[in-house]
């Protein structure tokens, strides 16, 4: 059961904020001035709003010393009732006498807040006692609970109050910190905003050099394409790209003679019982010839097609028509001989060109021209670079206002005050 007491209804205030053109600079200065001053003015009002409850509970002290000596006429009452009146007046004595303490002078915040403590432990002590003995209080000592009543109605008012100033410093101060978070952020992006600036100067000096170090590898390439050796590789390479042509010519010649055969080359892969080395030979016959037309391999080559043409004639290896088989492989063996020379006369040409080139080859060349594409791989990260530092330098721009018109609605609310942020 609660006593008696309410909450006053607050009175709403509604200013007109002056304007005034700021810098940034300023910003820190003023949010530390502000919040100063109305820390300062908050326990100022919190130490008079202590100083007047004071003496209210100097009060209920007086009113409880002089309950104890009242014997509020219960040797007239009930006895039972009697009982309950004496001891409802003794917890309220009790509880006056414990609870009712001298409150914490206000020197600093953190003894504003003790203060707030300390007053709601006791108003909700003396709340609860007086709460539960209010029939006795209202019913055997009527004189005491209008006195009561007032003093108690006063003591929580003036804690309301308190709360107030206190989540009122509470909510200035967490806006005093937003202000200077939002305030570092843009000192922080005024910081990278600088760097990135640098940065790109600093790329296109390095570019600046490449492109001389470009210019230069390009013109040397250009003098060794125009040598008189320069142009002699170029005219043994158009030789020897020619030269593959005949390479394909002689290797259709041949695949075309050992396609007659592909089928009892085939057969006798099979049915035959041939070492490592004769059956690598074997495999490399039926899938391509020319690799394998060398003279170190013509006696080894007739074996097998000797030993293929046992087996058509003795019947081990089937063919549609034996006759014609048997005189492909004569055709074959026959021609073997002008088959390995050409193959021989194909391989000797082509390495001696390839010496050739290999010595007309400049490797000044193949530097310059690795050097030259590692330069425009690099010309093209720098270029790449730069992009994303101006994309990262817009986005800066871009947050830079946003963070500075925060910046000015948290000092209106902070400081009632419309503060214009040069920028």
């Amino acid at each position: 059961m609660v006593f008696g007491w309410g909450k006053k209804k607050e009175e709403k205030n509604d200013e007109i904020s002056p304007q005034k053109q700021i810098r940034l600079s300023d910003v820190s200065d003023i949010t530390r001035q502000t919040l100063e001053l109305k820390t300062s003015q908050i326990l100022a009002d919190i130490k008079s709003l202590r100083n007047n409850t004071e003496p209210l509970i100097k009060e209920l002290v007086i009113i409880g010393n002089t309950l104890e000596k009242d014997d509020l006429q219960v040797d007239a009452i009930d006895k039972h009732l009697r009982i309950i009146v004496v001891r409802g007046k003794q917890q309220v004595i009790d509880m006056i006498k414990k609870d009712a303490v001298h409150l914490p002078n206000i020197v600093s915040y953190n003894d504003a807040e003790n203060l707030n403590i300390v007053l709601n432990q006791m108003l909700k002590k003396i709340g609860d006692v007086l709460g539960r003995q209010t029939r006795v209080i209202h019913i055997f000592a009527k004189k005491y609970a209008e006195k009561l009543k007032e003093i108690l109605f006063q003591m929580n008012s003036n804690h309301v109050k308190i709360q107030h100033l206190l989540r009122n410093h509470e909510q200035t101060k967490s806006t005093s910190d937003e202000i200077l978070k939002s305030l570092q952020e843009i000192i922080d992006l005024e910081h990278d905003l600088s760097k990135k600036e640098q940065r790109i100067v600093e790329i296109h000096e390095a570019m600046n050099q490449l492109d001389k170090k470009i210019i230069s590898l390009d013109d040397s390439i250009k003098k060794i394409k125009t040598s008189d050796q320069h142009e002699k590789f170029l005219d043994l390479k158009k030789v020897l790209d020619d030269f593959s042509i005949k390479k394909n010519q002689i290797k259709n010649e041949i695949d075309s003679q050992f396609a007659k055969i592909s089928r009892p080359l085939s057969r006798y892969e099979y049915v035959s019982s041939l070492d490592k080395e004769q059956k690598n030979l074997l495999s490399k016959l039926i899938v391509d010839p020319i690799d394998v037309l060398l003279s170190r391999n013509k006696d080894s080559i007739i074996l097998i097609l000797e030993n293929i043409r046992k087996g058509i004639s003795s019947g081990s290896i089937s063919v549609k028509d034996a006759e014609k088989s048997l005189f492909q492989i004569t055709e074959i063996e026959e021609s073997l001989d002008g088959f390995i020379k050409q193959v021989h006369d194909f391989v000797d040409k082509r390495q001696t060109i390839e010496n050739q080139m290999l010595a007309l080859e400049s490797t000044e060349l193949s530097s310059l021209t690795k050097e030259l594409n590692r330069g425009l791989s690099d010309k093209e990260d720098y270029e790449l670079k730069i992009k994303t530092l101006h994309d990262e330098i817009a986005e800066i721009h871009s947050n830079t206002p946003k963070l500075i018109s925060d910046i000015e609605s948290k000092l209106k609310f902070f400081s009632n005050t419309v503060y214009v942020i040069s920028y």
